[in-house]
């Protein structure tokens, strides 16, 4: 009878612990998620305020504490005691120096919420990884020296929050115990930081003592600042309205991510809802096309909803077949957003090498990637003064208000309205890089009162009339190569075979159309801009285009295939070793620029990037000129 006793308690306490184990999971399950980052100047105690934050909700296991302790006594910076900070930097770097340099992501939860936290860098030379970090944050807690006060960093990283659009801000005084947590000087840090925060337009924030070493007003209120009357720093993370709620309220937007086909009686539409809430049976819009539908069913992995709102990932299917793809965006039908090619935008440069204005980048916003370029700045925001200063060009952590083009128009909303649809980054074309991020702030009007003109003769009609098919002939090479010696001599070919053509000189060029560019970098590349410009037109006319520039860099030249139907744009590179042109330099180029007479010459004080593969390539300490021609002719005409 015992025995059975004893097996039905067994039975009771593991029912009881598995209903626990499902209503815990369940609890968390619907718990909603803070992102915050914290950033500030150096050394203002960011890691130990995370460590100490992790250590207080019992984050860390029992083994990671072994080691914390350890690690604290070898590398620690508080002596005997705990290092917390020791928890978050994690790279050796940063060990070594007590900084941080990369963002560190750590989880961890409280009865009430969930939380990501960004523990960001202080040193300016780090600028691009803290706007990395802020970039999804829902709240910021901007750190401050008790010691020290409102520092440099402190300027630029609370510019830089309320740039991405931060709203919830805290001002946490951290390090108090080593002022003798002294209210005079809370006060007056809270005063300093007040002005500055008005003067760049946040309207509020929360201001408490801390000390992320000693645990003050960390998970409870401190005897040590008897006269602060408001909440813990934990107890405020766990109360501040989140992102995804604001999200919610407004009108539905959907960047589609992928179409899911796993069958052929399945259509869906996958991606993450950016805002709003979506139903069956609500009339969509999706653009840039405009074509509209309803939606019918709102699919996931645990099955179909009746609901969907901002912050879900999901896969809608419509009611009718319409044109949609990645890229494309899902909103509702009657409040769609906007679309254009041209935009004011705010850019925050976060490359060694400076913005060059007129290059093309990858510009990515959401699910969308256009090639765009970017003007000169309009001006660069000096943090420290909030001064609007003239500038040619973006150097690293630069601010700056510039236009971008796009070459198709993208689906957009201003970033202070949607982060999805109003934040990008610039991906150099060349290395894939990411050199910045930007929020679109409007688009210009000039983008929306310009059309192309419809007309009646097209180009198909010009090169019908012509009998043959339009392309451009791109000849590249250093000064001296032989370019417009070769090109010449492929027009008199075409010419006698009855093939109209146009033949674009560099040095013609720069008599008229681009008499008012010089030879800077910036310079060059407007040139080939405007070039291919003309390239284009002429094509559209039906002409076979033979242009022959230096055209050093490959993203110019990329730039300008970029214009072209495919297969219209046929590089040339005229392959000449510098030493073999130098020795040439039929217009004592060289020799100038050798003396220091002639800047930024190509070869000698600045780069030539070979084309990677291109459709002809001539080697010239092989061939002759008549023997090239002939290549490239054949090339062209499809007889090689």
């Amino acid at each position: 009878m015992a025995d059975i006793d004893t097996r039905e308690a067994v039975y009771v306490t593991d029912t009881l612990i598995a209903e626990d184990i499902d209503a815990y999971l369940v609890q968390h399950e619907h718990k909603t998620m803070l992102r915050f980052i914290t950033c500030g100047s150096v050394d203002d105690g960011k890691s130990t305020l995370i460590g100490r934050l992790l250590y207080d909700s019992k984050m860390i296991f029992e083994d990671q504490l072994d080691a914390l302790t350890a690690d604290s006594k070898k590398v620690g910076t508080q002596g005997q005691e705990i290092d917390f900070a020791l928890l978050v930097d994690g790279l050796a770097a940063e060990r070594e120096q007590g900084i941080t340099i990369d963002v560190a992501y750590r989880f961890f939860n409280t009865e009430k919420r969930k939380f990501i936290v960004a523990d960001c860098p202080g040193h300016e030379q780090y600028t691009r990884n803290m706007v990395t970090g802020a970039s999804t944050a829902d709240l910021a807690v901007i750190l401050i020296d008790a010691r020290k006060g409102v520092l440099v960093q402190t300027r630029r990283h609370s510019y830089l929050c309320h740039l991405i659009g931060i709203k919830n801000i805290v001002l946490a005084v951290n390090k108090m115990d080593l002022v003798d947590y002294d209210q005079a000087v809370f006060d007056g840090i809270v005063k300093d930081y007040a002005e500055f925060a008005k003067s760049i337009g946040i309207e509020s924030f929360t201001a408490m003592p801390i000390s992320g070493f000693k645990g003050d007003n960390i998970t409870s209120l401190s005897a040590n600042t008897p006269w602060y009357a408001g909440p813990t720093l934990v107890e405020h993370l766990e109360t501040v309205e989140v992102l995804s709620s604001v999200d919610a309220d407004k009108p539905f937007r959907l960047p589609v991510q992928w179409v899911n086909r796993p069958n052929l009686d399945f259509r869906g539409f996958s991606g993450l809802i950016s805002t709003g809430s979506v139903k069956p049976g609500d009339k969509i819009r999706v653009l840039p096309s405009g074509k509209t539908s309803s939606i019918t069913r709102i699919v996931t992995f645990d099955g179909d909803l009746e609901e969907a709102v901002a912050g879900q990932s999901v896969t809608v299917c419509f009611e009718d077949e319409i044109d949609c793809s990645r890229g494309s965006v899902i909103a509702i039908a009657d409040n769609p957003p906007q679309t254009a090619d041209q935009f004011e935008s705010t850019i925050v440069w976060m490359a060694d090498e400076a913005l060059i204005p007129g290059r093309a980048y990858w510009l990515k916003l959401g699910t969308q990637m256009v090639s765009a370029t970017v003007a000169e700045p309009k001006y660069t925001v000096n943090v420290n003064t909030m001064e609007h200063m003239a500038a040619k060009t973006l150097d690293l952590n630069a601010i700056g208000v510039a236009e971008v083009t796009a070459d198709k128009p993208i689906v957009f909303e201003p970033y202070a309205e949607n982060r999805a649809l109003g934040g990008f980054i610039l991906i150099d074309k060349m290395t894939n890089a990411t050199v910045a991020a930007g929020m679109l702030n409007f688009s210009l009007r000039r983008s929306q009162n310009v059309h192309w003109q419809a007309v009646d003769i097209d180009r198909t009609q010009h090169a019908k009339l012509k009998n043959q098919k339009p392309a451009v002939l791109w000849f590249t090479g250093l000064s001296g190569s032989g370019k417009s010696t070769i090109a010449n001599l492929v027009e008199k070919k075409l010419h006698r075979m009855n093939r109209h053509t146009f033949l674009l000189d560099g040095d013609n060029v720069r008599h008229g159309l681009n008499k008012d560019l010089g030879f800077t970098e910036a310079d060059r590349i407007e040139n080939i801009r405007r070039v291919g410009e003309v390239s284009k037109l002429m094509t559209d006319a039906g002409l076979i285009v033979i242009t022959a520039f230096i055209s050093p860099f490959q993203a110019d030249r990329e730039m300008v295939r970029g214009m072209l139907p495919d297969g219209e744009f046929i590089e040339v590179f005229i392959d000449t070793p510098l030493k073999v042109a130098e020795a040439r330099d039929v217009k004592g180029l060289y020799k100038k620029a050798r003396s220091g007479e002639l800047k930024n010459f190509t070869g000698i004080d600045s780069p030539y990037e070979a084309p990677r593969n291109p459709e002809v390539r001539i080697d010239t300490t092989v061939l002759s000129p008549e023997e090239a021609a002939e290549l490239i002719v054949n090339t062209l005409l499809g007889d090689a």
